[in-house]
């Protein structure tokens, strides 16, 4: 099985450069309404990343590992939405023609910004498992190069560049907190931070009604997951794959879960207190602490991964 090593993603950071953004770490002082416990928090604002979410970092660390040919042919992914936008973007900088499958539960406004980038859109299935299937199907007919969401070793590589931003803007951060959905960002991030900080301890975030990794981890294997019961659809494959859980047994301290209530309250906390507009997903690692799901030590520094825009979490 491939890994990806510190290596990979100091590489891929030298990939990237210009082509995405450097977000900005935002230290979340002096709040109306404080989180329990009031810790030292910052917010890692890849909402505010081309495309609205991280995603971008590793499809464009993908797209130019590619020769021209495999170029040429065109990429081609599924997606909960996001990852599918980082795609869309990556493509129309390059100027690649890009297809994304999505499952049913992606919300419209998701789809009509991949049509915006130049993408061919289709909605098949109702979860990202069955559009992920038909994508690979199609892939195999058309000879497109299909790029996985969080199980390519390129992408996860660029996945984990926030991880070298964050410890260069906050070096003191004792706790990085990161929402998972395949646990592409996770994997990477928490890589990146162990390498630089190994005492750092990194807290991964799922929705107790996608909770993939949580029980793969209680498991000690990949357990594919009957239903998804949440909202936060960026956050609900059934399963991740092997390459993932590895890394995430590595070096991810633990896993806890938040309610789509909490991450919705957490994300209406993020509106009124900062003026961030984002989905229930970048609200994850905020829910965590705002519910006590996970209780840091007093005095320890809090970096939250905002990882993506939308409006889904204001409603």
């Amino acid at each position: 099985m491939p890994t990806v090593t510190i290596d990979d993603v100091r590489a891929a950071a030298r990939r990237i450069e210009g082509r995405v953004r450097r977000t900005p770490l935002l230290p979340a002082t002096l709040p109306h309404d404080p989180l329990p416990g009031n810790p030292v928090l910052n917010l890692k604002l890849e909402s505010l990343q081309v495309s609205g979410s991280f995603k971008a970092r590793g499809a464009m660390s993908k797209l130019m590992t590619l020769d021209p040919a495999a170029r040429a042919r065109g990429l081609i992914t599924a997606s909960g939405g996001n990852h599918g936008l980082g795609v869309a973007y990556a493509g129309h900088a390059a100027g690649v023609g890009v297809t994304i499958y999505l499952p049913g539960n992606t919300p419209p406004a998701k789809a009509d910004s991949l049509r915006r980038w130049g993408a061919a859109v289709h909605i098949h299935g109702a979860v990202w498992d069955d559009a992920n299937r038909e994508a690979l199907a199609a892939a195999a007919r058309t000879g497109q190069t299909y790029i996985h969401p969080f199980a390519d070793p390129d992408v996860i590589a660029g996945q984990g560049t926030v991880g070298l931003e964050v410890l260069a803007d906050a070096p003191e951060t004792d706790v990085l907190l990161v929402s998972i959905g395949g646990g592409g960002l996770i994997a990477g991030a928490a890589l990146a931070a162990k390498a630089l900080k190994p005492g750092i301890t990194v807290i991964g975030v799922e929705p107790v009604g996608a909770p993939t990794l949580h029980a793969s981890l209680a498991a000690g294997e990949l357990v594919e997951l009957a239903s998804i019961d949440t909202q936060a659809n960026t956050l609900a494959p059934r399963r991740s794959e092997a390459l993932n859980l590895a890394l995430i047994q590595q070096h991810v301290d633990d896993i806890v879960l938040v309610t789509d209530g909490q991450m919705r309250q957490a994300a209406r906390w993020l509106w009124r207190e900062f003026g961030l507009g984002v989905e229930l997903s970048a609200a994850a690692a905020i829910a965590a602490l705002q519910s006590g799901a996970y209780a840091p030590a007093e005095g320890a520094v809090c970096t939250a991964l905002i990882c993506g825009a939308g409006n889904d979490g204001a409603n």
